[in-house]
């Protein structure tokens, strides 16, 4: 079990790096804080926009999931 705390998608959403200055992504149920991120600049990489579960997404990235542990988990989505 984790202590980190839960959010909704509607919370992830907000951090988008628009409509908040915080950049978040959740994969596999787990938010992760990229803010600090230059491939996240503006709360977007690629063809991909922050503040979403990027799971699904992740199967066509050219790399695998490791790049998220350069990331702090920073809460789990509900």
């Amino acid at each position: 079990m984790t202590d980190l705390p839960a959010y909704t998608r509607s919370q992830l959403a907000l951090r988008n790096g628009q409509d908040k200055p915080q950049i978040w992504v959740a994969y596999k149920g787990l938010i992760y804080d990229v803010t600090t991120s230059r491939l996240w600049r503006d709360g977007k990489h690629y063809e991909h926009w922050a503040g979403q579960d990027l799971t699904p997404e992740l199967v066509d990235a050219p790399h695998t999931d490791s790049v998220f542990e350069k990331f702090e988990a920073i809460g789990v989505l509900k």
